[in-house]
């Protein structure tokens, strides 16, 4: 009697924990699928395919649920996330990630932002890539009051291409 007992015990205990790691397996395969979903919202462009037509680079970007252009790039060879900013005079780094990627954080001075008065350092970028577009040897600003981890892709990069806006799309051609 003693070892039947034994044995449905540990049967009912093999049942529970089974039964614990499949609901746990359906909660991380859930999480995973919404964290794909909200980053697909929010960043459409992460693989960007550069088209040759011609002599002409070009890609196209899709408009995130947001309304904004954001898309995956690299600074000095880094990966970043751009968010294509045509009111910004400059490439505008947040501080963290500047030191995060090693920039130098030069002269410091004082910009009007979209979030007020803020203490700012010039910097210098090697290189700027979105896609297979690139530019070389760009000045860029590191903002101390900006938050998160978004480049701001200003007019210093954006100013050497054409740029067509059609419905949520937006071309680039170099």
């Amino acid at each position: 009697m003693k070892g039947k007992n034994h044995q449905q015990d540990f049967i009912s205990r093999a049942g529970t924990a089974m039964t614990i790691a499949a609901w746990l397996i359906f909660l991380a395969i859930l999480f995973g699928v919404f964290d794909y979903l909200t980053s697909q919202r929010n960043n459409p462009n992460q693989n960007i395919v550069t088209a040759v037509n011609g002599l002409k680079k070009e890609i196209i970007l899709q408009r995130n649920a947001y309304g904004h252009y954001v898309a995956n790039g690299a600074i000095n060879g880094e990966d970043v996330v751009f968010l294509l900013d045509t009111g910004a005079t400059e490439v505008a780094i947040t501080e963290s990630l500047a030191n995060k990627i090693g920039l130098i954080k030069g002269s410091e001075f004082m910009v009007k932002t979209a979030n007020g008065n803020a203490k700012a350092y010039r910097t210098h970028l090697n290189s700027v890539a979105i896609g297979d577009i690139v530019r070389y040897d760009l000045n860029a600003t590191i903002l101390t009051n900006m938050v998160g981890d978004e480049v701001l892709l200003g007019m210093n990069f954006l100013k050497h291409f054409e740029i067509i806006q059609k419905g949520k799309t937006l071309t680039i051609r170099q």
